[in-house]
């Protein structure tokens, strides 16, 4: 009898820490009119936000997020840059059904890494609409860095017309929205295929003006994070060196800059010491159509001065900057051509640990494609609905080299697998990996990846709506034996 009863409470007891260990969240998805704009319009909310709340966890933590859906149509939640089961990986058609409307789905998983990443819906063009949010990994270790202040400051761009809508639009001409606001320069080809957003920062628009605080002799991580569908941004702090130490939830080698380009989709780790007084976060979309903004401010409601936006850089100069073969310090020359500004290139990006890694080869190249008339993205010149998966297999590393054939730049995202970028610090094993590789106008990048976690994945071009006309392919990860 004794023996039994302490079966049942070992039991018992274990069934109880296996609960208290796992951290849930309960997210509900659902529609909302709100004001970001300075007009009343509709927008899907995450728990009645835009952007959705802060998730924050711990590396090795189990997760339990319960995702219920109050649309009248299907939705879905993708944890961007987080290495899951395929079957958690939120992308309906390739590891799950969706969630049906008045339905709630558990993800759950066991977290493998640390930093900052995001979320964001994978269903239609939702993701503009307001479905998106930030997510947090304390790592287990201290971290190689110290700081005394932590902020999110996520970035995305707002349209109060239906994205739904606006794909309509680009379908009927590729350039409408650039026909339609032709001032100040933002006729560029190449640049952006949607204009006339309003830009945001943690939810606020310029009028807003989010504000993160920190007191005399603080150091502050700033986690900057691009959600948007279809800007790139240039950041900066004016009067304030950012020391970048990670790109894409990944430790780096410290690098100083002043100016930061960040693709859609990827994150950025930057910690700066401020002095008392206040500093302007500024990110300008890179067609330089407006910006979002906020302030870094000892005293509350303390503001600094707001620049000028740069002149708009052509791809041309952008595509020979990305281009060189030498390790060179890219420089921005400002709106009166006297300031010049260290910017990061992809070049400095060196990862802190070993990424070097063993095994057979397997080698491809994928052309990325598109057509502004038709508005039509692909890879290879095949759409998505037209393509076969591309198949990996299991235990290999792949050896992508992506070419693009295009005038826009695209942010290639890979689901459940790091890219390896190789960038010349893979010849010492310390190539940085990444979850979004921007490939340049008319340029390339190649990335080696570790064929390592099996199932069915998403890869695309992580601008919205030229994954929704067709630049995405499922990637197949093969076991022997489960072919």
């Amino acid at each position: 009898m004794i023996k039994c009863y302490r079966f049942f409470l070992c039991s018992f007891l274990t069934l109880l820490t296996i609960h208290v260990s796992a951290k849930s969240y309960h997210l509900v998805i659902e529609e909302k009119t709100i004001n970001l704009s300075g007009q009343p319009a509709k927008a899907i909310t995450i728990n009645q936000k835009v952007p959705g709340p802060e998730l924050r966890f711990k590396e090795g933590e189990e997760v339990v997020i319960n995702v219920t859906n109050r649309l009248k149509e299907n939705t879905s939640l993708h944890w961007h840059g987080l290495i899951t089961p395929y079957q958690m990986d939120g992308v309906p058609g390739i590891s799950f059904d969706g969630i049906k409307p008045d339905e709630t789905f558990t993800y759950r998983f066991t977290l493998k890494q640390s930093g900052t990443y995001w979320y964001h819906s994978h269903s239609g063009l939702q993701e503009q609409s307001g479905v998106y949010g930030p997510l947090i990994i304390e790592p287990k270790k201290k971290a190689p860095f110290d700081f005394d202040r932590d902020y999110i400051v996520l970035l995305s761009d707002w349209t109060d017309e239906d994205p739904k809508q606006v794909y309509k639009n680009l379908k009927s001409d590729g350039n409408y929205y650039k026909s339609k606001n032709s001032t100040r320069g933002s006729y560029q080809p190449d640049l952006s295929d949607v204009t006339g957003y309003t830009f945001l920062m943690n939810g606020l628009s310029p009028a807003g003006n989010w504000q993160a605080l920190f007191r005399k002799g603080e150091t502050v991580r700033l986690r900057l994070i691009n959600a948007a569908a279809s800007t790139y941004f240039d950041f900066r702090i004016p009067g304030l060196t950012m020391t970048v130490v990670q790109k894409d939830g990944q430790n780096i080698v410290p690098v100083q800059v002043e100016q930061i380009h960040i693709a859609n989709a990827e994150t950025f780790d930057v910690i700066v010491e401020p002095k008392p007084g206040a500093y302007t976060l500024f990110a300008e979309a890179v067609n330089r159509s407006g910006h979002a903004l906020g302030t870094l401010t000892s005293r509350k409601g303390l503001t600094a001065e707001i620049p000028d936006m740069d002149p708009i850089q052509t791809n041309k100069m952008t595509a020979m900057k990305e281009l060189g073969k030498k390790h060179i310090t890219a420089i921005a020359q400002s709106a009166n051509n006297q300031t010049q500004r260290r910017v990061l290139h992809y070049f400095d990006i060196r990862s802190l640990d070993s990424t070097a890694s063993e095994g057979e080869l397997q080698e491809l190249t994928i052309n990325l494609t598109g057509n502004m008339d038709s508005y039509t993205w692909s890879f290879n010149g095949v759409t998505y609905d037209m393509a076969e998966p591309v198949e990996f297999d299991f235990g290999k590393r792949v050896r992508v080299k992506l070419v693009n054939l295009t005038m826009m730049a695209h942010p290639i995202h890979l689901h459940g697998m790091w890219q390896k970028l190789q960038n010349g610090h893979e010849r010492d094993g310390h190539a940085p990996r990444m979850h979004t590789v921007n490939v340049p106008p008319m340029g390339e990048r190649v990335v080696e990846i570790d064929a390592d976690n099996p199932g069915r994945w998403a890869f695309h071009c992580h601008l919205l709506y030229h994954a929704r006309s067709g630049m995405f392919r499922e990637v197949h990860v093969r076991e022997k034996g489960n072919e």
